[in-house]
């Protein structure tokens, strides 16, 4: 899957959605949890995606044409230094753009390897679950551990999101481990859609 990225436009409020014409699979997380450096991964390009070592730099709906695929990336959820009132505008454009399931092939969700599921990780599970919005959960950052720990960290992730471990896919930004677990799953999206 020879990927060719591009950048193609931020969306601040819903007016500025796009209608997709081809699969778009969106991605979501904390902030911090890793969500441009894993853009840049699949893209295979260090830049493409804005990386910041301060939480909470993605505040708009960001969208990257991947080819046989779209990817909008979501404003991280669950960041303190930003006011109420920021993080209630981050709130609404997430609602607002999943009420627009129809347009959303799938949903990676980001979540620390490291870490247990924080309440927002849960309540985003919780809420795509409710919506019946389809979803595999990104356990990020697996470079962090050694590979004995990512297998029992991958299966705790899981056990605490009430998933079975095939729906959790562990992936480093910096080693590209579990790229080519990720790359078949966007395959399998693609052809479903």
């Amino acid at each position: 899957m020879a990927i060719q990225a591009k950048f193609l436009t931020s969306a601040a409020t819903e007016t500025q959605f796009l209608q997709p014409e081809k699969p778009m699979i969106a991605i979501c997380g904390k902030s911090n949890a890793g969500k441009s450096t894993l853009i840049n991964l699949l893209a295979g390009q260090k830049k493409l995606a804005k990386t910041s070592a301060e939480p909470g730099k993605t505040r708009l709906v960001n969208y990257f044409d991947f080819g046989d695929f779209l990817l909008a990336d979501l404003p991280g959820y669950g960041y303190a230094a930003v006011s109420k009132e920021e993080k209630a505008r981050w709130g609404m454009t997430i609602d607002k753009f999943f009420e627009r399931k129809g347009d959303i092939a799938h949903v990676f969700v980001l979540s620390d390897i490291r870490r247990d599921p924080s309440a927002d990780d849960l309540q985003m599970i919780s809420y795509l679950n409710y919506h019946i919005v389809p979803f595999t959960v990104i356990a990020t950052k697996s470079d962090k551990l050694s590979r004995m720990k990512v297998k029992e960290r991958t299966r705790a992730v899981a056990n605490a999101f009430g998933l079975g471990e095939g729906n959790v896919i562990a992936v480093s930004g910096v080693t590209g481990d579990g790229k080519d677990s990720l790359i078949a799953k966007i395959k399998e999206v693609i052809a479903q859609d």
